[in-house]
């Protein structure tokens, strides 16, 4: 650098022009060196051109592998999340035993690994085996999780007929589903199969696998595994199934349900035959070999009306694994809260409106949950058909709630905002951003009062509540109640966000409360097989405390039931009690909710699609709320029924608790008579007569009750009557009789609809 610079008697100044210099030879250089470099670089690889049809070949194998490079990176993204739901399930899922019985104490069924009924593969007989294979997968000891050439087979066989004819799937693949994944039918839920196949084959031999098949797979009926399965439909061990009897078991793996013998005979024995030709195709049997089978098919066990609650129950065992998660008790038996005769009832009324109306307006599935006010599940059914479909949309669909979201709206302006059922209220225009709501019927209808508003469910009004008294406060009370997962968006008062029906439930409980912290809950009580307590809800779970102040609840519920009598709820008024409630209709009609309660159960009623496809035209306020009244009325057979709070008793409720209060004060000193037992009537245990003794002393000791004073706020209600017969003692004379609902009006009966979202 001392080239640079020159001195002076005045000091040292640089020399740009040197520099300048530097800068431009060293530029020069440096690109002659590469114009060399990529000359001969050109030059060498030069050699490899390839010109005309080679050179085609050459540029698609260049797409190819950048698009195969891509395709890996997006797989890629579905894979590892599959790969942690392995990992993490692998040796936690059905690690339990769990035994169920209903509220009464009656065993209801099982989930859960049965470590008792578990059979080894080396004992499940070679031709339940074989015709497995045969029909399910014929390459299953060729393949490293994914049949390939199956896949390609089935969807040949798919295209030709122009419809599904048959699946593609591995035994593997089968296996991930069940063990790790829900049914639900999406492309990304299909890429964790395959994976978690792919994990499957390097984490277990093939007869591992197999033998884990036969424990999962799902067979009708509330059974699974082939062992439940044989001891349901033949009364026998698996071990000793015969060969039409092993048919007629493996024909069911495809469809649970439709292929029951306890549900269609003739199917299960066709589907049978089918099973009897796979094996002849295969190789494994000759024709000669199956013909006894097919002369003599398969005899089931009758077993009557006897139809398991398996959405409850799958939602049960969930719960079990959560309370015993960090105990070492693994084999259980646990009390649950569900009825069956309620639970009869909700089944039966979700699926005669699916069958019945489905077709014609458009909707496939539903669900409904029942609770009583402190949150015990009496009842859930989680979709139209479990042996169809195992998805539990109870408790895990997240639909949008529509209009039925908007008494949490208006319990948050009276509780917070001072607002009143008669409060004057303005439908008009409002923003919020750049959106504005927009009416069910369309325009505005001006001044009008909050009971009005919400009995018409006007849209504004919603809006207006929300954005006065701050939807971060809505949010807050909704966490109040367990519901943490919404989102502040400008038309969370028309219910934008998902909710399960059984939070939603969850939620209306509490205004069925009065305010009163509710926890939705289906386990009474655990225990081992010896019997050792090892939990119960009473003793275990935190007190309830009050959440909402007792005389906002109750101006709700005065709402809430003028929805019933002059709003969008008319449908599901009952004869014999007054209702509260509030029905919900999403964008373009993809959801149809109806959420009600009396003074004992809460109940709510979806309606919809699996694929969010709309509905022709079917609001909250018609085949929903016919579903809840033709529950709620085979609910009850007494009219001795709690009032809501806030809500006047109906004139048939009061009457029937002035006869029991003046049958119970005639009857304070006097001794009942006791009718003789019916000459057709077995002798009870002991235990029972002394539990009935017990009851019976009780109710005569028991003060008289003041019908006046039910809704008083510091009185404690006189519980309900918690039992509810089946619908056959009803019709047997054994209940009060109900009228029928009346079939759904049509769309230009004049009844009002809701207004969800607005489209």
């Amino acid at each position: 650098m001392r080239d640079f610079l020159q001195g002076n008697g005045r000091g040292k100044f640089i020399d740009w022009l040197k520099i300048d210099s530097w800068i431009d030879s060293g530029l020069y250089g440096a690109w002659i060196g590469f114009r060399d470099w990529w000359s001969a670089y050109s030059s060498f690889f030069g050699r490899f051109e390839v010109k005309g049809f080679w050179r085609a070949c050459n540029e698609l194998a260049c797409e190819a592998l950048t698009l195969s490079v891509a395709g890996f990176l997006v797989v890629l993204t579905f894979a590892l999340p599959a790969f942690e739901i392995a990992q993490g399930k692998i040796n936690l899922s059905d690690e339990f035993s769990v035994t169920f019985l209903d509220r009464y104490g009656n065993e209801i069924g099982k989930r859960g690994l049965l470590r008792d009924d578990s059979v080894p593969l080396e004992e499940i007989p070679d031709h339940m085996i074989k015709a497995t294979l045969a029909t399910e997968d014929r390459r299953f000891f060729d393949h490293f999780g994914i049949d390939i050439m199956g896949t390609l087979r089935a969807l040949a066989e798919n295209a030709q007929a122009d419809r599904v004819v048959q699946g593609g799937s591995s035994i593997s693949q089968q296996l991930a589903k069940n063990m790790f994944l829900t049914p639900e039918k999406a492309l990304s839920r299909k890429i964790k199969e395959a994976f978690i196949a792919i994990y499957l084959e390097n984490h277990y031999t093939k007869p591992e696998i197999l033998k884990l098949y036969f424990d999962r797979a799902y067979l009708g009926g509330g059974s699974y595994g082939v062992e439940a399965a044989a001891q349901y439909y033949f009364g026998k061990s698996i071990r000793e199934v015969t060969l039409a009897e092993a048919a007629m078991l493996s024909g069911m793996f495809k469809a649970p349900t439709r292929y029951a013998p306890h549900i269609n005979l003739a199917a299960s024995r066709a589907r049978a035959n089918e099973v009897l030709t796979n094996m002849v195709e295969a190789g494994y049997l000759s024709e000669g070999q199956v013909y006894g089978a097919r002369l003599n098919p398969a005899r089931i066990v009758e077993r009557g009306d006897s139809k398991t609650p398996d959405y409850f129950l799958d939602w049960g065992f969930e719960e079990v694994q959560r309370l015993m998660a960090n105990r070492p008790n693994r084999i259980l038996v646990a009390r649950t809260t569900v009825d069956l005769g309620l639970q009869k009832a909700a089944d039966d009324a979700l699926k005669d409106t699916v069958n019945k109306y489905g077709r014609s307006r458009n909707f496939n599935n539903g669900a409904l949950v029942s609770m009583e006010t402190d949150g015990a599940v009496r009842a859930m059914v989680g979709g139209k058909d479990y042996g169809t479909s195992q998805f539990n949309r109870a408790a895990h669909a997240y639909r949008q709630p529509g209009s039925s979201f908007k008494p949490y709206v208006y319990l948050t302006a009276i509780e917070h905002a001072g607002y009143t059922p008669d409060t004057g209220v303005s439908d008009g225009f409002v923003r919020c951003g750049r959106w504005s709501p927009k009416n069910y019927s369309g325009g505005y209808r001006g001044r009008m009062t909050l009971r009005r508003a919400l009995a018409k469910s006007i849209n504004t009004v919603a809006v207006k509540l929300s954005l006065k008294a701050g939807r971060e406060v809505v949010l807050a009370d909704l966490e109040k109640m367990g519901i943490r997962h919404l989102k502040k968006t400008c038309s969370l008062a028309l219910g934008d966000n998902g909710m399960t029906p059984l939070e939603h439930v969850g939620g209306y409980a509490v205004f069925a409360a009065g305010g009163l912290e509710v926890r939705p809950y289906g386990i009474e009580e655990i225990r081992t097989l010896s019997g050792e307590l090892l939990y119960n809800h009473d003793r275990d779970e935190p007190k309830r405390k009050r959440i909402f102040k007792r005389k906002s609840v109750e101006q709700l519920n005065s709402m809430l039931h003028t929805v019933t009598v002059a709003g969008t709820g008319r449908r599901a008024q009952l004869d014999y009690t007054n209702v509260a409630g509030k029905t919900g209709t999403s964008t373009a009609y993809r959801d149809a909710w109806f959420m009600g309660y009396t003074g004992q159960y809460v109940t709510g009623v979806w309606l919809g699609n699996d694929d969010f496809r709309p509905m022709a035209r079917v609001t909250g306020g018609s085949f929903p709320a016919q579903t809840w009244k033709t529950y709620m009325t085979a609910a009850y057979a007494t009219d001795n029924i709690p009032t809501i709070p806030g809500v006047e008793p109906h004139p048939r409720q009061r009457a029937e608790q002035q006869r029991i209060a003046a049958v119970m004060s005639e009857n304070t000193t006097a001794e009942l008579p006791v009718p003789p037992p019916p000459e057709n009537v077995k002798d009870m245990s002991s235990s029972t007569r002394k539990v009935l003794q017990r009851l019976g002393n009780l109710l005569k000791k028991a003060p008289a009750l003041d019908p006046e004073d039910q809704t008083s706020p510091d009185r404690v209600q006189a519980p309900a009557p918690t039992s509810a017969p089946s619908l056959a003692s009803a019709a047997n004379g054994d209940g009060i009789s109900r009228p029928q609902p009346a079939p759904a009006a049509t769309e230009s009966s004049g009844q009002p609809t809701d207004a969800g979202v607005p489209q």
